[in-house]
């Protein structure tokens, strides 16, 4: 059986990923901190689905650590998918050091500290898949979120390097691009019905993507083209905009 690690397995995303892979006979690793959070998921992914479910503790945060946790993981999953990540206080971040910090590191320092690890084994392999779920809020920079949406914005395009490079050795890396996602994330914002996806559409479209080996993904698949006429708006209109 092929196997599955996923990072910043506590978040609503991760865990719909990990019962779409379990579903579909993958064993899985789940990767947080406070694993203990992670028992009840385990042993229900476990007796549902009849896989093997692994419990790691892993801090994205604590960068030191990431190369001895890809090591101590021995044989490394056939898929490893970067699933954490920090919305923030976007106010707050302007201001405090520790907010912006926060935001950057977690969405984007982490994940490619971690990933720099992966891949080099599956480049060494000559096999694998990695991916990452970034986000639409790094294709342009907006008023109302550009301390997250820089983070992603780098986090995106170290996707596409890391792709153009591990094509050469055989080694898919897909980048995710979901809109809005109803999640404890982002409980606490008024999100548009029709623009907001759930985490199992999130997994549905993550596993499709892996299935037919896609580079980039859209969830849900319109707003590549709203991003696109946002995209296309010019600077000297744009700026003036409250977006």
């Amino acid at each position: 059986m092929k196997s599955v690690l996923i990072l910043g397995a506590t978040s609503d995303v991760a865990m719909a990923v990990a019962n779409k892979f379990a579903k579909e006979k993958f064993n899985i690793v789940l990767a947080a901190r406070n694993c203990e959070r992670l028992l009840p998921l385990q042993s229900d992914l476990a007796i549902r689905y009849g896989v093997e479910c692994d419990l790691k503790e892993f801090d994205a945060l604590n960068f030191e650590t990431h190369a001895g946790f890809v090591a101590s993981l021995g044989e490394l999953p056939a898929v490893t998918v970067c699933a954490f990540g920090y919305l923030g206080e976007e106010e707050a971040g302007r201001t405090d050091l520790q907010e912006t910090l926060r935001i950057i590191h977690s969405n984007y320092t982490g994940a490619v500290t971690i990933l720099n690890s992966i891949a080099s084994q599956y480049k060494l392999n000559g096999e694998g898949c990695i991916i990452g779920i970034s986000s639409v809020a790094g294709d342009r920079g907006r008023s109302s979120n550009y301390i997250y949406g820089s983070a992603k914005a780098g986090f995106t395009a170290y996707l596409s390097g890391l792709r153009n490079e591990l094509f050469h050795h055989k080694v898919t890396v897909i980048s995710v691009l979901p809109g809005f996602i109803a999640s404890k994330m982002t409980a606490h914002l008024e999100l548009p019905g029709m623009l907001t996806a759930t985490p199992g559409n999130v997994a549905d479209a993550i596993f499709s993507s892996f299935e037919k080996k896609k580079n980039v993904v859209y969830v849900k698949w319109f707003w590549r083209w709203i991003m696109l006429i946002i995209k296309l708006i010019p600077e000297v209109i744009f700026k003036r905009l409250k977006m």
